[in-house]
């Protein structure tokens, strides 16, 4: 191929040589680095097998559907090629299925409530139309998993025949370097090479590095004229400036993902242009490249906010599954406390839906977490509510029972066994426990009318006893007046030989007026507490300092006794752990005579307060220990 070609073979040489040159995807090994930066940048999108062709007309149709056409819109896609192309449709149908059924379950729930169910122990029915869903979300995933081992394995075959491409051009170069270049079968190579499609993303930029330098040595040995080869850089050049330019008006795309996207095929008509002058090449590559940076690190800084966002929001949902998970049901002893903690757990239940995506991989097991966990609240709460519905109607059935016995007794005229009868009765129904708030006030009003309506008859019958139990009346009375009045500033013997000796004065005064009686006893009572509580501290102290005093003196014994204290202070919290577990099955709505509940309540304080004791002891015993 000298100057003296003739016209129509010198056309025909330059026609093929520009093929080939259009064929090289650029002249340095800068302009094949940017391959793999491209590939690197955007390996997030490359990693879809397809793209999405059904993106852009799903999030409208999805809003209006029933669950029950999304399932057959999903096995629609599952029993064709759609499988493949509709990847986003897919996930948005998932996300509005389990939308669905959300509402779904908080519709049951209004429902439930307005039939006058409790909210807090609904339990929604199954979903019948979930196995339907999953079976056919399966056939999709199963069909895109074969869809990319078939796509890696024909990339591979692809792979081996550019290989092979390779190979046949390297013999051709070789035979170029003895001789005229055989221009129609490089072009035949050329087709043959953009024939093949894609190949492992891995092997791609070794692969384009070894096909453009032999194009390159090829390109040199044609030695075309100089004014075609300048007219061919100028060409090349326009087509990589307009491509410039519109990787540059990338830079202000407000979609990053897109922008990426659009870049990848920027790069490739990048690639596919032909080189430019040599003076010039450096300088367009550097353009080129410098605007695929700068969209490479926005694509890079918007995954790594998104992904700092989701790390943030599994670690917010990881939380309100350890609040859940660590709820004590052994303390949920009444129903103010399972009604309590079952709104905090709705609360939580609120926020969570608030805060957005965990990561991808992340995302179904915190999901799955966090409604076992709500699952087994729920049904610790169900089971405890089964457990006092059954005891609160076994306590309605014994108080109805005693309401007949009272009534029974009522009429009555034997005074004396009578009224012994109904103070048992009584008795019997203060130790009886709760039952169903609808029914106390009623039952209450019910058993009490039928015992004063005997004791009001045994009053009038008994007229001349009036005026004794008047008089009884204003002696313990006085005797409460004497209890108030004793100097809290005197020795603690002197203040209980007094109270002592007012005690003996009570127990010695007779019978009160009925309706009078649970009242006096109370203030009587609250009386004594006050007192008992005051000596108490100050018997405590006077432990304390004999204890300390003591422990000075104990040497070697000190571990053995700490130890027998701990023993010790261990068995009272035990014992007041019991009583108050028992507290909260007791009821404290009798209105007249003193009550269980009230004097558990006054032995759990005063095993608190020796507890405390203890307590201190233990301090003293470890601080005698250190010295």
């Amino acid at each position: 191929m000298s100057e003296t070609l003739k016209p129509d073979a010198m056309l025909e040489e330059q026609n093929i040589a520009s093929t080939a040159e259009q064929a090289v995807n650029a002249a340095t090994n800068e302009e094949v680095a940017v391959v793999t930066e491209t590939a690197e940048a955007t390996s997030e999108v490359t990693e879809s097998p397809v793209s999405d062709e059904c993106a852009s007309e799903v999030a409208a149709a999805v809003k209006q559907v029933t669950r029950g056409e999304i399932v057959e819109r999903l096995q629609a896609i599952a029993g064709s090629n759609d499988a493949l192309n509709c990847k986003s449709e897919v996930e948005q149908l998932k996300v509005q299925f389990y939308k669905l059924r959300s509402i779904e379950i908080d519709a049951a729930r209004k429902d439930f409530v307005a039939e006058g169910g409790d909210a807090a122990v609904f339990i929604p029915e199954n979903d019948a139309l979930e196995a339907d869903f999953k079976e056919a979300m399966n056939v999709i995933k199963e069909k895109r998993s074969a869809w990319l081992q078939q796509q890696a394995a024909e990339q591979q075959a692809n792979y081996e025949a550019k290989l092979a491409v390779i190979e046949e051009l390297k013999e051709m170069v070789a035979k170029a370097e003895q001789g005229a270049p055989a221009v129609n079968d490089f072009k035949a190579l050329q087709t043959r090479w953009k024939e093949i499609k894609n190949v492992p993303q891995e092997k791609v930029n070794d692969l384009w590095k070894q096909y453009q330098q032999l194009v390159e040595q090829f390109y040199d040995m044609l030695k075309l004229n100089i004014e075609f080869r300048e007219y061919d850089f100028k060409k090349n050049l326009e087509i990589k400036s307009r491509i410039c330019d519109a990787a540059e008006a990338l830079l202000i795309e407000k979609d990053i993902v897109s922008a990426s996207r659009q870049l990848q095929q920027l790069h490739a008509e990048f690639r596919d242009a032909g080189p430019v002058s040599p003076e010039l090449r450096e300088s367009i590559w550097a353009r080129f490249k410098a605007a695929s940076t700068a969209i490479n690190k926005r694509h890079q800084a918007h995954f790594e906010e998104k992904k700092d966002k989701e790390r943030e929001n599994l670690e917010k949902k990881t939380a309100i599954c350890e609040a859940i998970e660590q709820i004590a049901f052994d303390e949920l002893t009444s129903y103010q406390a399972w009604n309590d903690k079952t709104q905090e757990v709705l609360d939580l239940q609120v926020k969570w839906k608030e805060i957005g995506f965990a990561p991808q991989k992340m995302n179904l097991k915190i999901f799955e977490r966090f409604r076992a966990a709500c699952d087994e609240f729920f049904s610790r709460k169900s089971d405890f509510f089964k457990n006092v519905k059954a005891s609160l109607a076994d306590n309605l059935e014994h108080k109805r029972q005693l309401c007949e016995a009272a009534e029974q007794l009522k009429d009555s005229e034997d005074w004396k066994e009578t009224a012994e009868k109904l103070s048992a009765l009584q008795k019997e129904w203060r130790s009886i426990g709760a039952i169903p708030q609808k029914y106390s006030d009623s039952l209450w009003k019910r058993f009490i009318g039928a015992c004063d309506y005997f004791f009001e008859r045994r009053n009038k019958a008994t007229s001349s006893q009036r005026s004794v139990e008047l008089e009884n009346l204003k002696q313990k009375r006085e005797i409460i007046a004497a209890l108030k009045a004793i100097d809290a500033s005197a020795a603690a013997e002197e203040q209980e030989s007094k109270v002592a000796s007012l005690t003996k004065e009570w127990n010695k005064v007779g019978h009160v007026p009925f309706k009078d009686k649970d009242k006096l006893y109370k203030e009587y009572k609250q009386t004594l507490d006050a007192i008992y509580e005051r000596l108490q501290i100050s018997a405590n102290e006077r432990k304390l300092s004999e204890f300390r005093s003591n422990i000075a003196k104990s040497g070697d014994n000190l571990n053995r006794e700490r130890e027998r204290l701990i023993r010790q202070y261990e068995a009272m919290k035990t014992e007041i752990k019991t009583y108050e577990n028992n507290l909260g099955f007791l009821s404290a709505s009798n209105k007249k005579g003193a009550s269980l509940v009230d004097v558990m309540h006054q032995k759990v304080e005063k095993l608190k307060a020796d507890a405390e004791v203890i307590l201190k002891k233990i301090r003293l015993v470890e601080e005698e220990m250190e010295k």
